[in-house]
């Protein structure tokens, strides 16, 4: 058993571990503004002069972070100061698309895309003789000026100043492997004033009023689902955490975990708190090995603590947490799907009513939120409800995490006020769209979600302005498309993923998808019709008006937005019988120009299919006979056009 007092002094003992990343305590610690030097006083845990924070996120460590990380500890090793610098472990910066990352305190100066070869240059020079490293700035849009880099530099593109981290507040900034840290810069503190400060209608009441929603998907108010299920009667009730995440494209909630795991730990033990429960499960996708080690770390070191098990700081509340591994099933991330799996027998939806409030896991009542809903549940405690509200927009409060994707220069997590629009989205934050090419669409919500055309760029991201325009927030994919997208084959695309992913239970589900996906198929090959259009809004409505849960409902919504938006395409499609992207092969054709072509005869060498010869022109200026394409012969694989130098080749 842990008690307020020693939670107090583990905090008070473990701030010298964190203490030079002192930007974190001038936002997170007000009191310690200008105290930092005090706490590095001989005596205080192990004195460094610099922090070498090496990103360990997937992406990362998929760029080699990790064999990086043991070259710094060779070249600290080396130079004799491997007591002087401390290298930590961390989660997720958020700029994937410039990892590998590596952030030196004090100065704070995030280094980008670092090789290897990368690190000694980065003790010798900064470490060393206070230089910072500039060519491995730049990769992250630090502006060079004349003389030195300034503090604004350091902070970075604009990728970060439009900014507003939340749920993602510790990640990147602390080691998710040590409690300590967590614990330095007021973790678990909320979970303290809860429990000694608060009823659980207290907090139910400050969920209530900072109009929090759920991050999963439909945004049901938090605060509504955990006075439903407080108001359910029984001797046992239980708290799940949906990190299952199986959106294409979708990695917010694994950065969270992978980062900050504790977080959701924290905020699991209020949501028990605050229903009775004393029970909790985390349902995570065995495809995230590092989510799930760093989680089973967390859950150990805080039952070690003290902060899960029995009479937590000395209270009569208890609670504990298990993980359970799902397989990775899409429609596990429906709620009465998961509490299934979770159960032991295979993922399938229940019908509803009784809703899981009532009659959840175990048919005992149960509340269910994902990640990202749990991340926000401390600082909304510790910060006031007033605090939260004040951000984001009347409706939908707060911040967002987005995984931002496709046609965009800086891919990589995003957590921006609830309100801003996709505009910033895109241009400020995402640097815009890649090779000079035109933003087309972006969707959001993944397979539950549609697709907003260009001329909607300036819409705010907030959940009823999504919906407004035949969209959704979802979980937060958000991926990009630019002008060479074909947007029935993008429909297609995500009813290809439904129908892979459908349960089966029930018929608009198994067989509507399905149905829906042979006529994009047919209309994608050159073979549609008028009618079948037509057939695409039928079966949209019936599946929409009939499936059993929120997964098959939502199934049509990218057929149906594209419809909306970009109609033209699916008729030159039927009618035309042209891809106008020229993306769909079977209506696509490579040309040559023989004006252009100078007979080089590259594009025949290259073509695996013999299907292209020479012809009896002579284009003017040119020596030799131009070649043409036999379309009868063609793959349409593009080799040709990749090996022509001079222009002679398009696809249309």
């Amino acid at each position: 058993m842990i008690t307020v007092e020693q939670l107090n002094e583990i905090r008070k003992n473990s701030i010298p571990k964190v203490a030079l990343r002192k930007k974190v305590f001038e936002t997170r610690v007000p009191e310690l503004q200008g105290d930092i030097s005090g706490l590095l006083k001989e005596g205080n845990e192990k004195t460094y002069r610099a922090h070498i924070l090496c990103c360990a996120g997937t992406g990362c460590k998929s760029s080699g972070s990790d064999k990086l990380r043991e070259e710094f500890e060779r070249v600290l090793e080396k130079y004799g100061l491997s007591d002087e610098v401390k290298i930590v472990k961390t989660g997720c910066f958020g700029l994937c698309a410039e990892g590998p990352i590596v952030v030196v305190y004090p100065e704070d100066a995030m280094y980008c895309k670092v090789g290897i070869e990368d690190v000694e240059d980065i003790v010798t020079e900064h470490i060393m003789n206070g230089r910072i490293v500039k060519r491995l700035l730049e990769n992250y849009a630090a502006r060079e000026k004349e003389g030195e880099i300034t503090e604004e530099d350091l902070e970075g593109s604009t990728f970060f100043k439009k900014q507003m981290r939340i749920a993602l507040h510790n990640c990147g900034r602390i080691n998710p492997e040590d409690i300590e840290e967590y614990i330095a810069i007021d973790g678990y503190q909320a979970l303290a004033k809860v429990l000694t400060q608060m009823t659980p209608d207290d907090v139910i009441k400050v969920m209530l009023d900072s109009g929090l929603r759920g991050r999963g998907g439909a945004g049901f108010p938090t605060g509504r689902k955990w006075m439903f299920a407080k108001a359910s009667v029984s001797d046992q009730k239980y708290v799940c955490c949906n990190a299952d995440e199986g959106d294409p494209g979708a990695f917010m909630d694994r950065s969270v975990l992978e980062g900050d795991p504790h977080e959701v730990l924290e905020a699991m033990a209020i949501a028990g708190y605050a229903i009775g429960a004393n029970h909790g499960f985390i349902y995570v996708r065995a495809e995230y090995p590092t989510a799930v080690e760093r989680l089973t770390i967390a859950i150990k070191q805080a039952e070690e603590y003290g902060i899960l098990g029995d009479n937590i700081f000395g209270t009569d509340f208890s609670f504990r947490v298990e993980l359970r591994l799902g397989a990775g099933a899409f429609v596990c991330g429906e709620e009465t799907a998961l509490m299934t799996s979770v159960e032991g027998h295979r993922g399938e939806p229940r019908p509803r009513p009784p809703f899981p409030a009532v009659k959840g896991l175990f048919a005992e009542p149960t509340i269910l939120n994902n990640v990202e809903t749990y991340a926000n549940v401390p600082q909304i405690i510790l910060k006031g409800a007033d605090w939260f509200k004040a951000i984001g927009t009347e409706k939908s409060t707060g911040a967002k995490v987005f995984a931002l994707g496709g046609k965009i220069k800086n891919t990589g997590l995003v957590e921006v006020p609830m309100g801003t629009t996709l505009r910033e989205v895109v241009y400020d934050i995402g640097g815009g769209i890649p090779n000079g090419k035109k933003f087309k669409a972006a969707q959001t919500g993944g397979p539950s979600g549609g697709c907003i055309p260009a001329s909607l760029i300036d819409t705010p991201i907030d959940y009823d302005s999504l919906i407004q325009i035949g969209s959704m927030m979802g979980s937060g994919g958000l991926i990009v498309m630019d002008e060479d997208t074909c947007m029935v084959d993008i429909a297609k695309f995500f009813l290809a993923f439904t129908v892979e992913e459908s349960c089966g239970k029930c018929p608009p589900c198994r067989i509507g998808t399905k149905r829906m996906y042979d006529i994009l198929d047919k209309i994608t090959r050159g073979e549609g019709e008028l009618k079948d259009i037509d057939d695409l809004y039928e079966l949209a409505d019936a599946i929409k008006s009939s499936a059993l849960c929120g997964l098959g409902q939502t199934a049509p919504n990218p057929v149906l937005s594209t419809l909306r938006y970009f109609k033209d395409e699916y008729i030159a499609h039927v009618v035309d019988k042209k891809c106008p992207a020229g993306v769909c092969k079977a209506l696509m054709q490579y040309t040559i120009d023989r004006e252009k072509c100078i007979g080089c005869g590259k594009c025949a060498r290259n073509c695996p299919a013999d299907a292209i010869s020479k012809t009896d022109y002579v284009a003017p200026g040119h020596k030799l006979p131009s070649m043409a394409i036999d379309q009868s012969k063609c793959l349409k694989c593009g080799a040709c056009m990749e090996g022509c130098k001079f222009g002679a080749i398009s696809k249309k």
